[in-house]
């Protein structure tokens, strides 16, 4: 299992919701964050924003999967045809174990 970890613009957050649950991931831990990428930030006349509003999607799928949730996930975050500085990241992270805490169960 992976943990996958999207940091997306808000704007795009409803769409790649719809996107995962329409390919069969319903499941989705959704945040709002704050910060900035490699992009410092937003420069608006001389005032700089470090602090951009973003959203962050946490989702937990099996390793058969991980390829075609990274790849649903960009294609619905992604700005444009080529994208734009500020769209976002992906970060993937093993899962040991999850526990289901009603029923006690374990997936490994």
């Amino acid at each position: 299992m992976y943990l996958l970890r999207a940091i997306v613009r808000p704007e795009k957050s409803p769409v790649v919701m719809s996107a995962l649950f329409n390919a069969g991931f319903p499941a989705v831990t959704k945040l709002p964050v704050f910060g900035r990428g490699r992009q410092r930030g937003l420069k608006v006349g001389n005032v700089t924003y470090d602090e951009l509003p973003k959203d962050l999607l946490m989702i937990v799928i099996p390793e058969s999967d991980k390829d075609y949730v990274i790849e649903t996930i960009m294609d619905a975050a992604r700005s444009g045809p080529d994208g734009q500085f500020g769209d976002g990241k992906i970060f993937v992270t093993p899962v040991e174990e999850a526990y289901t805490i009603s029923s006690g169960k374990v997936e490994k």
